[in-house]
């Protein structure tokens, strides 16, 4: 009797040591290789394309450290552990600035839920416990030197400070936020773009530039410069009306890139619920749109180009308008009504990039040809992926290919538009056709149970 309860109790020592083991086994390695299933439809609590390339792709180590007390840490392991599983360069330390006061004091917190930011001997601090702010204080870090988008004026160009649905305002807040610093020059007034200046962007002039300042782009360009050129169709209606500016066009010509003299629209079922907008949707393989699939681009009232390299240059397209679409060449009229026996129907082409060779090593010039300055207006920024494709233009004119992909994500906008025909069937449906239905139901019911 005692040998068999040696016997038993061997074996269930051995099966307790072998239960404990596998489950310390499966806890390692599930917090080794932590794994989440983002079900929204968007992947909104997943990390963006652009903060996985930054992460994967660090060279040193990064250390992240939040000061917070025992009750912020839950929601900042929850968003800073998916940064850690990327890469092991990157730590993160938790530390209680109320248990800790002195350890806060010496560090310079002054605040609860702090986010520090080091790698080296460089500093940084995020703004907020998002996505957004944390990739943004890592480039700063990894990028250490300061990039200037310079915005061209002069030629009745958008307005940066204007807060209206035509205005920029909301371009420059994104854009300092991507970590650039914004300035203005003034095309009329400077011989040439100002060296700090790493990309410059030409939005929408309304008026001929003189022949100065489209020499001023050329020496940019051709001298290795980047820039980005939002030109709008040459209209002549009523109070809208935008110069040809031929000069600048016949510079653009001279390196590969057509602007045509048309309006295209769009009139399919999208078209129209967005008032003849274009939605373009194929994308290129282009650095800048090749992970755009998913996001089409929306542009009210924009031109068409072509696109053909040179001697010195080499251009892509970039997107294209769909085959619904149609260009109008009368630029006098103010209805969209296309005439099918004059106008082409598309796809047509509404952007391009474009290479510059200057004979020096490591000093190409880089252009974007955009047939229209809208998209990023206010009332147009937050479309589908206008945001996104304007941030990638400015990665790649400022040769941060790293950074171009899709940013953090807004909440998504999951109302349903509906058109005129379809808002009146849900208006009889619900209003009379639901209460006529129960009505006569309870008279039948009455009928037979009299």
């Amino acid at each position: 009797m005692n040998a068999r309860q040696q016997k038993y109790s061997a074996y269930s020592t051995v099966y307790l040591v072998v239960i404990v083991a596998v489950l310390a086994l499966a806890n390692y390695l599930a917090n080794k290789n932590n794994k989440t299933y983002d079900s929204t439809s968007n992947k909104r609590y997943s990390l963006s394309e652009q903060t996985i390339k930054v992460i994967k792709g660090l060279e040193k180590d990064v250390l992240i450290t939040y000061w917070d007390n025992q009750e912020g840490f839950g929601p900042a392991r929850d968003l800073l552990g998916q940064y850690t599983i990327l890469s092991p360069r990157l730590k993160v330390d938790y530390i209680d600035a109320i248990k800790k006061p002195a350890l806060a004091r010496a560090a310079g917190i002054n605040n609860l839920g702090t986010i520090v930011i080091e790698a080296g001997k460089k500093r940084e601090e995020a703004k907020s416990l998002t996505e957004e702010q944390i990739t943004s204080a890592i480039v700063r870090i990894l990028k250490g030197t300061d990039r200037t988008i310079c915005f061209a004026q002069g030629g009745g160009e958008k307005e940066l400070d204007k807060t209206a649905r035509d205005g920029y305002s909301a371009v420059k807040e994104i854009t300092e936020r991507d970590n650039y610093k914004v300035e203005t020059v003034n095309l009329l007034e400077k011989s040439e773009v100002p060296v700090n200046c790493t990309a410059l962007v030409v939005p929408g002039p309304r008026f001929d530039y003189p022949a100065g300042a489209v020499e001023t782009l050329r020496k940019h360009v051709e001298g290795g410069g980047k820039a980005l050129f939002l030109l709008d169709p040459p209209f002549n209606v009523d109070k809208l009306k935008v110069a040809e500016n031929a000069a600048l066009t016949g510079l653009l010509a001279g390196w590969g890139v057509t602007l045509n003299k048309d309006l295209v629209v769009d009139l399919g079922r999208l078209g129209q619920m967005m008032g003849g907008a274009v939605l373009a949707n194929k994308f290129e393989p282009h650095p800048i749109v090749r992970e755009m699939s998913g996001r089409p681009v929306v542009m009210g009232f924009p031109r068409s180009l072509e696109a053909k390299s040179g001697d010195k240059t080499t251009v892509e397209k970039l997107f294209s308008s769909l085959s619904s679409s149609f260009a109008l060449t009368n630029l006098s009229k103010a209805e969209i009504e296309p005439d099918p026996e004059k106008d082409k129907r598309g796809p047509f082409t509404m952007a391009v990039a474009g290479l510059y060779r200057t004979g020096q090593e490591k000093k190409e010039g880089r252009f974007v040809v955009v047939g229209n300055s809208s998209f990023i207006e206010n009332g147009s920024l937050q479309l589908y992926g206008n945001a996104d494709l304007f941030l990638n233009m400015l990665a790649w004119l400022s040769t941060d290919e790293d950074l171009i992909s899709i940013r953090p994500k807004d909440p998504e906008d999951r109302r349903i538009q509906l058109e005129q025909g379809q808002m009146n069937t849900v208006i009889a449906v619900s209003q009379f056709a639901l209460p006529l239905l129960a009505f006569a139901t309870a008279i039948y019911v009455w009928r037979k149970r009299r």
